[in-house]
């Protein structure tokens, strides 16, 4: 056991960088501009590969972040309303605490983008293909915010990788134990991957893609992952039946993405029968 905590990944002292004043800079909130910079930057590089002008990514944050950031947050607190419904204000504007639903965020931003596709005269889903590996590499910037927060870990675990927790931080019925699964780390890890396999496919199958599959394809992976990361965690969730309800979100997007990715290239490529002479 104590070879195991030597190799732990050990708990932040603090989730705030500095304090001035009434200003606060918390890691949380840096991990997420960071996050929208760097989705920023790959989202012009692939505009501009795909024969756009790459200021649209620029012209685009007005349109896309605000909805998105609104989204994110309806989302986690319509599904986790049992945080707040005692004491529902100031707490649901809260953000700097944590509780930003990615769904909610893809839904918010993808509005955004339609409302700037239609001002800027351009293909939505084109737009969306090019920012896809932006955002899911940002979403694994993004979730350092939760290491530095010491929320959202999985399960007790002693493997040499596990998180250490703060005594004050840990969920009722656990206090006694010190180190959990980073599911953090584990969703991190396989945003880097979706986003290399998207940008893989964007380029090896170019000629045969149509608009709209990288999305596609970004949700499906995601969900997939996702769907891994919910059977570890502990934290309180809203519940579909006697699953928790993210866990549930995350198998039906996957499987109802991939059916249509399936569904729209499923006649690619096959050459078309010939009639009867005579028909």
């Amino acid at each position: 056991m104590l070879h195991a905590l030597a190799l732990t990944l050990p708990s932040p002292s603090s989730p705030e960088i500095f304090s001035a004043g009434p200003f606060t800079l918390r890691y949380y909130g840096l991990c997420i501009a960071l996050g929208i910079a760097v989705a920023t930057w790959l989202t012009a590089r692939e505009l501009k590969r795909k024969g756009y002008d790459s200021v649209l990514a620029l012209d685009a944050l007005f349109f896309i972040v605000p909805p998105g950031f609104v989204g994110a947050r309806l989302y986690h607190v319509l599904t986790d309303y049992q945080l707040y419904a005692n004491d529902p204000f100031p707490g649901v504007f809260e953000v700097w605490n944590g509780g930003l639903g990615i769904y909610g965020a893809v839904i918010g931003g993808f509005l955004g983008l339609l409302l700037f596709a239609r001002v800027r005269g351009i293909s939505a889903l084109a737009f969306a293909d090019a920012a896809a590996p932006g955002v899911v590499l940002a979403q694994a910037i993004g979730r350092w915010g939760n290491y530095f927060n010491q929320e959202l870990f999985g399960r007790p675990s002693d493997l040499p990788w596990a998180l250490e927790i703060s005594p004050q931080n840990r969920p009722p019925g656990f206090t006694d134990v010190p180190t959990f699964h980073p599911t953090f780390l584990y969703e991190s890890i396989w945003n880097v991957l979706v986003c290399l396999t998207l940008l893989f496919v964007a380029r090896r199958f170019a000629n045969s893609l149509k608009n709209g599959d990288i999305l596609l394809l970004y949700v499906c992976l995601y969900s997939v992952g996702r769907f891994f990361v919910e059977t570890l965690r502990i934290d309180p969730a809203f519940l579909i039946g006697d699953f928790r309800g993210n866990l549930f979100v995350a198998s039906i997007l996957a499987l109802t993405f991939a059916l249509i990715l399936f569904l729209r290239h499923a006649g690619t490529g096959r050459s078309p029968r010939k009639r009867p002479a005579g028909d």
